[in-house]
């Protein structure tokens, strides 16, 4: 049957007329074993538009339901591909469930395969999409469970296939025991490894958002955690004088953090398990270690295939999530690069915001209607234990790299008004453009309330605000919930004052 499928012409797979009738049929009814709804004919008798969505996760399945919303089984047939065991789940939820503080894996989970197949859609589990063929329009896939391969040609294609846990080519790196953090199915293996190991050391490689999250969930599983990092603080998405603040807090944590960590191999023990980490200067014991060092853009197939990709390896698409220069191919989420509507140019940012939006954007433009998707400016917010950590806009090396000259203004304030009971400190960092005031960026390190203040700053940025401006924004003020001047304000103020003082 591989074989057929694999020779079948692209307008065999289509639906559309063959010189043999008794061939068209026959390779119709393999491809409608395979995907379940080919070669229904739609209204006046006519097959519909097939669309194909590789990946099942966020941007995939939220094209394909937005589609599916659009138009019904008799105008849009729609298969989707997904290589792993769940669909639409939260990876970001992952650090608190092996922390303990949520369920999982079904809690993470939106929306199950058998819901997806409820609403028309064609899912295709533990299939791997191994080969694009834009010339033919058609994908070739392989089920990983029996190994067979199979074409199935589209009308319409969707690239949803994510972003890859970096992981690099040091000695041990595979050894038992070192773990990545990208999927549900890694936080079940990584649980299973903590429950099954004998010692309680764990080494967390890499200090960003997904390693300080999970050094916060080894440290509640009772483990003694070490952070190793290249850089010299924290959270390379801050400032390094933000970036300090986060490791004040993780070392009054307990948490050992180790910056200007060059980790140079992974050590194991006579039963080939992980026994420490070695850097250039010293090693550090473990019985489990976990990868947090960040993802690029899954595009391995996008590259074969000849597809735009951008300077961090993501596809290149235009306003409506279309991978520029093919009319029939979108792509979104974790394998795409945007626009950074500050800077002006175009970043990988792997959010699972983002990849929505950009599935409700590529559902509507499939489906025949209508949607943008206009940029970021590159808001995150995480946590380590109490502590909040939120940043939206450009970092001052970022401004650099823009050819921007910008002012900085540091202020430290309270979530509350000073007197109102639980009221947290929190540091809050602005830039703004040296000659015109505009805001390019803010950072903010803080206890309860802290973090989510960042959205004054991220919707000031798309807005294209002054400091100015920012400051004379009405925000809602009661004692319970802010000082009478919002801390971003506070900032902003003197950042007004820095621009004044720097003139042109």
């Amino acid at each position: 049957m591989a074989k057929q499928s694999e020779q079948a012409d692209r307008s065999e797979e289509r639906g559309q007329p063959e010189e043999s009738e008794r061939s068209e049929q026959a390779d119709r009814s393999e491809q409608s074993e395979r995907v379940g709804t080919a070669g229904r004919a739609g209204p006046g008798g006519r097959r519909p538009e097939r669309l194909v969505v590789v990946g099942g996760d966020a941007a995939g399945m939220a094209a394909a339901s937005g589609a599916r919303r659009l138009r019904g089984p008799d105008e849009l047939e729609i298969v989707a591909f997904e290589r792993g065991h769940f669909t639409s789940y939260s990876a970001c939820g992952i650090p608190y469930w092996v922390g303990g503080d949520v369920d999982g894996p079904d809690e993470l989970v939106a929306r199950t395969p058998e819901q997806h197949r409820e609403r028309g859609i064609a899912l295709r589990m533990r299939t791997e999409v191994t080969e694009l063929d834009l010339e033919r329009q058609r994908v070739r896939a392989r089920d990983l469970e029996s190994g067979e391969e199979s074409w199935t040609g589209y009308d319409k294609l969707v690239l949803a296939t994510g972003a890859r846990p970096l992981r690099p080519a040091l000695p041990g790196i595979d050894a038992p025991g070192v773990h990545g953090v990208q999927t549900l199915d890694d936080g079940r293996e990584l649980l299973d490894a903590l429950a099954a190991a004998e010692g309680r050391r764990a080494v967390v490689v890499g200090a960003g958002y997904i390693g300080v999250e999970m050094a916060e969930a080894l440290l509640k599983r009772g483990y003694e955690v070490t952070v190793l990092d290249r850089g010299e603080q924290p959270m390379s998405t801050l400032d390094p004088d933000m970036g300090r603040l986060v490791r004040e807090a993780m070392d009054g944590l307990g948490i050992t953090t180790v910056g200007g960590a060059e980790v140079t191999r992974i050590l194991t023990g006579d039963d080939g398990r992980v026994r420490a980490v070695a850097t250039t200067e010293e090693e550090y014991p473990a019985d489990v270690v976990v990868l947090g060092l960040g993802v690029a853009p899954e595009t391995s197939l996008a590259r074969a295939a000849g597809l735009p990709l951008g300077e961090y390896g993501g596809l290149l698409t235009d306003l409506s999530m279309r991978v520029r220069g093919r009319e029939d191919v979108w792509a979104g989420g974790d394998c795409v690069e945007v626009l950074d509507l500050v800077s002006g140019r175009e970043r990988h940012i792997a959010l699972g915001t983002h990849a929505n939006k950009h599935g409700q954007v590529i559902g509507a433009n499939v489906a025949g209607g209508y949607g943008t998707f206009p940029g970021v400016v590159g808001t995150a917010v995480s946590k380590v234990c109490s502590l909040e950590i939120a940043r939206t806009g450009l970092r001052e090396k970022d401004a650099r790299a823009a050819g921007l000259r910008f002012v900085t203004a540091t202020v430290e304030a309270t979530s509350r008004a000073g007197y109102y009971p639980g009221a947290a400190p929190m540091t809050v960092k602005v830039l703004a453009e040296r000659r015109t005031g505009r805001l390019l960026g803010a950072q903010i390190v803080g206890r309860e309330g802290a973090a989510k203040r960042v959205d004054i700053a991220a919707v000031a940025l798309t807005a294209g605000m002054t400091v100015e401006q920012l400051v004379a924004l009405d925000l809602g003020y009661a004692p319970p919930f802010s000082p009478v001047w919002d801390p971003v304000q506070v900032a902003a103020r003197k950042a007004v004052s820095a621009v004044r003082a720097a003139g042109g």
